[in-house]
């Protein structure tokens, strides 16, 4: 099969995407696929070529990139892409059976690109286009805790508009409503960028203006202190499995991207073994509790392929609440699915299949209608009121 990898993108974890996409592209062509790499640049641009199938080259700060794609959504043909790259005297072709995208946060995770494959009708692999945008969101995502009653902790949402006309009421509403100290976030970021934690409220301005840096959204959510941040992944679309719980260390007041990316080679990546630990420090019941959660959450969220759910447990009191879902975890959080039994090239050979298998039963599904309103319609009603005929 010909599989494109998408990593890279446009947004702020455009680093970390292309390590997913490595591994991905590396464990691919152990399955014996025929892997083409699809890198978009900072900017935007998409390239696709075999020379971009290590992390090596991307480390040459002088990178050279070839093979620049002309986008033509008239390719597609029966379910299958065609990319061409652009050259002035020749081009390639690349002919795509399946799209793998290894993309993480805005313009990758949040239903985009999902969209685009979707009007491509070509299978891909991951969540949806609607679990994809909701997932996203981390207001909304709580929204969604809120109406089917999971535990998640208080919160204020609020645009940028928001703040910039009624900037007082806000701050007002943020601090009788919840106590502190407070997580301040964009709301469609990931990987704790922009995440600051507020202790007092003399720092809260400048947080705020922080996470608007970032998206014209912001989330300020109570602090769960004596915390034990954990998280499970899980697999599949109808009756999906869950990993075993991963329990992650940190040196700061939360979970910070160098924990999760550079320190020790990063917790989230796998390498940082100081800082996992697996399965987590819960018993038996508070563990099934949580994994069941996590599997609920996903159901109902109609997330396919696989997603990890996070919570935040508060070790005093044992209380445990859902805090964030991503859609495609770094690395695919591998490290956790082999701790649980599943290794890389069962877990992509699971992917593939699951996207097959949703794709098969779309195509299943009548997507027109045949009407006579055409025929029946007036077009002199249709004409707008004064316009001349």
């Amino acid at each position: 099969m010909n599989i494109a990898v998408f990593f890279g993108g446009k947004n702020t974890e455009h680093d970390v995407s292309i390590i997913t996409g490595q591994l991905v592209i590396s464990g691919l062509k152990d399955l014996g696929h025929t892997v083409y790499p699809v890198y978009i640049s900072k900017e935007g641009k998409w390239y696709i070529s075999e020379k971009m199938d290590n992390v090596e080259f991307f480390k040459n700060p002088n990178i050279k990139l070839e093979g620049e794609v002309n986008l033509n959504f008239a390719q597609n043909q029966n379910g299958k892409i065609a990319f061409k790259t652009k050259g002035l005297f020749s081009s390639k072709e690349y002919n795509i059976d399946l799209a793998f995208p290894a993309l993480h946060g805005r313009n990758g995770e949040d239903g985009t690109i999902q969209g685009l494959f979707e009007l491509l009708n070509i299978p891909y692999v991951g969540c949806d286009v609607v679990s994809s945008a909701i997932a996203m969101d981390k207001a909304l995502t709580k929204l969604f805790y809120q109406r089917f009653n999971f535990p998640t902790t208080k919160f204020v949402a609020f645009d940028n508009s928001r703040w910039e006309n009624d900037r007082k009421a806000l701050l007002t509403e943020i601090k009788t409503t919840l106590p502190w100290p407070v997580f301040v976030k964009p709301a469609r970021l990931g990987s704790s960028i922009g995440m600051t934690k507020v202790k007092s409220e003399e720092d809260l301005d400048l947080a705020i203006e922080v996470a608007l840096h970032y998206d014209n959204k912001v989330l300020v959510e109570e602090s769960v202190e004596d915390l034990m941040d954990i998280t499970v992944v899980i697999l599949g679309n109808e009756n999906p499995k869950y990993s075993l719980i991963q329990e992650s260390t940190y040196s700061k007041d939360f979970f910070s991207y160098e924990d999760k990316y550079l320190n020790d080679g990063g917790a989230q990546l796998g390498n940082a073994e100081k800082s996992i630990v697996i399965p987590a420090r819960l018993d038996d019941k508070t563990t099934k509790e949580i994994q069941e959660m996590a599997k609920e959450i996903y159901e109902l969220m109609e997330l396919s392929g696989t997603a990890r759910v996070d919570f935040l447990y508060n070790k005093i009191y044992k209380k445990y609440y859902a805090n964030e879902i991503n859609t495609l975890p770094g690395t695919l959080y591998h490290h956790l699915w082999k701790q649980s039994g599943v290794s890389l090239s069962e877990l992509l050979k699971t992917l593939v299949d699951l996207a097959i298998e949703r794709k098969s039963k779309e195509n299943r599904l009548t997507f027109t209608f045949e009407s006579t309103i055409l025929k029946s319609a007036n077009s002199n009603k249709l004409q707008l009121k004064g316009q001349d005929s």
